[in-house]
């Protein structure tokens, strides 16, 4: 796979951010392609995905690690992880529950290219071609992304591709979260925010943007399997495989310090200072910051902190 696979968590969350704020962003509104194949995944086996708890003698923190896009029918919320979710204070996720149209501004802000630049004519004849063809074979046309940055190509193409392959963001873990959370009355809070983390893809520079849709491109045929793959361990619990499957080594540190890494440390250091408040939170982030080296927990680890595995 071109697409490198510890890049590939934090795309999936851009695609969860972008997919609701493209089309009111743009004066052509992207379809919700239909299904046309079915998601080899069997939605009578209960999902029993990772999960983590840090406490000291006040505080209980769950972490969980979440499959942003999923196919219908999955039953995941069940077992110790309901219980961790219906006894916490709070839910904290990646990013509040914001606005369509404040996230479609924040994505406006970053997004756009100047005035006088095309996307397709920043790109290589190659990707260009790859591009060209992936847009009409999602009956789009291929002009309608041309005033967008490279990466919010990058985030659109796989949302609409893995849409058709029977995923969406309804039935993904945040949205599952969230109204079980509210059923319950528990606030939801962030650790970012919209200008953030489209603030971390705009901040490359734009031939790192290239270089990541480009990888994007050459990865595309690939991502719904790659995606039922991870979906699968994710639903087993089985956080090596996931971790094995997410964390491959990098062929980008720089995207990776900028998308990975760098936030697992901000996240670890949020933990950290939480601990010292009494309560019970429950923290959800994309499963690809959880495993493996540089992860959230062995972050925590190297300050003295241990995650232990709950489910």
């Amino acid at each position: 796979m071109t697409l490198t696979k510890r890049l590939f968590a934090p795309l999936i969350a851009l695609i969860a951010l972008a997919g609701s704020a493209i089309a009111p962003a743009d004066p052509q509104h992207l379809p919700t392609p239909q299904p046309v194949q079915a998601v080899p995944m069997d939605p009578a086996v209960q999902a029993h995905p990772a999960l983590w708890k840090i406490a000291d003698h006040d505080t209980t923190i769950y972490l969980f690690g979440t499959i942003h896009l999923l196919p219908d029918g999955i039953d995941w919320l069940n077992g110790p992880l309901a219980y961790a979710l219906d006894h916490s204070d709070t839910l904290v996720t990646e990013l509040p529950d914001l606005p369509t149209g404040d996230v479609a501004a924040a994505l406006l802000r970053h997004g756009t290219l100047a005035p006088g630049k095309n996307l397709r004519q920043m790109m290589d004849e190659k990707h260009r071609a790859q591009f060209e063809a992936a847009m009409t074979k999602l009956g789009l046309p291929v002009s309608l992304l041309d005033k967008k940055k490279p990466w919010v190509a990058a985030a659109t193409l796989p949302i609409l591709q893995l849409q058709k392959g029977g995923y969406n963001i309804q039935s993904g873990v945040e949205n599952g979260l969230t109204k079980r959370a509210t059923e319950l009355g528990r606030p939801r809070t962030g650790l970012e925010t919209a200008d953030f983390q489209f603030g971390q893809f705009d901040a490359l520079t734009e031939d790192e943007q290239l270089e990541y849709l480009g990888n994007v491109l050459d990865a595309l045929p690939e991502i719904n399997a790659e995606i039922a793959a991870m979906v699968g361990s994710w639903s087993r619990g089985d956080a090596a495989a996931l971790a094995k499957q997410l964390n491959a080594d990098s062929d980008s540190p720089v995207l990776a310090e900028a998308l990975i890494f760098s936030r697992n440390r901000n996240w670890a250091a949020w933990i950290e200072n939480r601990l010292k408040q009494p309560g019970t939170v429950f923290i959800a982030v994309g499963a690809g910051h959880l495993g493996g080296k540089g992860s959230v927990q062995d972050v925590l680890s190297k300050h003295g902190i241990q995650a232990v595995r709950v489910q």
